[in-house]
This record gives structure tokens, sequence and C-alpha cells, in this order.
């Protein structure tokens, strides 16, 4: 059987890589999140010279705003990537990678929604959010394993 060319400049060929490259940015953004977030708690915990000094940063507006456009993003990607797959290869393939793609976007919602109690002050609320998002990266980096081999399928068309 001999292997075709791919035209990798073609619409079809390059709006089928704006999820990908959409995902992997919000991997990169996710991290920088999870370091405001970081700085957050750091602020939280800090006395004296070193809390003032960590106040200046305004950690808290920066992790907030910073989650409310991670949601935003994995929202918009998960199902622009779904609408994408759909036109381009005429079906979803029902496979691990969109299972967890869809269970990555509910714990995102879910660790959103747990915003309003920790303002009030609920460690409880807290600890979840923390463990939500440590899940959330950790689905997230087997994605991008499993993503990159979709990735490469789309590269060598046999």
């Amino acid at each position: 059987m001999e292997a075709t060319t791919v035209n990798f400049l073609s619409f079809g060929f390059l709006i089928q890589l704006v999820h990908p490259v959409l995902m992997l940015g919000l991997f990169a953004y996710l991290l920088y999140t999870a370091y405001l977030g970081f700085q957050v708690r750091r602020t939280r915990n800090a006395q004296g010279d070193s809390k003032k000094e960590l106040i200046q940063g305004k950690y808290p507006v920066r992790h907030y705003q910073s989650g409310a456009i991670a949601l935003a993003l994995m929202v918009t990607g998960a199902v622009g990537g779904i609408i994408i797959t759909y036109l381009s290869a005429g079906e979803i393939p029902v496979n691990a990678h969109l299972f967890v793609g869809l269970a990555m976007t509910a714990l995102i919602a879910i660790s959103a929604a747990f915003a309003p109690l920790m303002q009030r002050g609920n460690n409880w609320a807290r600890y979840l959010h923390i463990s939500i998002n440590l899940c959330l990266l950790i689905f997230f980096s087997w994605q991008l394993i499993t993503g990159l081999q979709i990735v490469q399928e789309l590269l060598t068309i046999s």
C-alpha cells in the first residue's frame, strides 16, 4: 500500500491542529495558575515582612482570574476538539482520550465551584480544590501523551 501525501497547509489539516495547540498552551497556563495558587497559600501562611511582600503580588486576585480563564479555555477546548474531530473524521471515536477529556472538563468546573466557599474561609473546600486540581494536572499529563499520539497519526496518513 502506498502512503498518501498530506497537504500541511490545507485548511482541513490546519483546523485539526487547533485543539492540540490550544490544549498544549492550556497545560502550560494551568501550571502558571497552580503557581499562583501556591503563592496564595504562601501568602495566607506567611507572617511579618514576608507576608507584606507577598500581599503586594496580589496573588489571590491573579489566581482567581487565571482560574476563570483556564475554565473557559478548558470548556472551549473540549467542545472544540469534539466538533473538529467530527467535522474532519465524520465521527467521534469513543476512546479513553475522549472520556478523560470530558472528566477533566467536569473536574475543572467542580474545582471552580469551590471558589465561593474558599473565599468564606472553608479549609475543607481549599483541600478539595487543591486535590481536584492535582488530579486534573495528572490527567492532563496523560492526555498530552495520548493527544500527541493522535497528532502523530494525523501526520502519518497511510
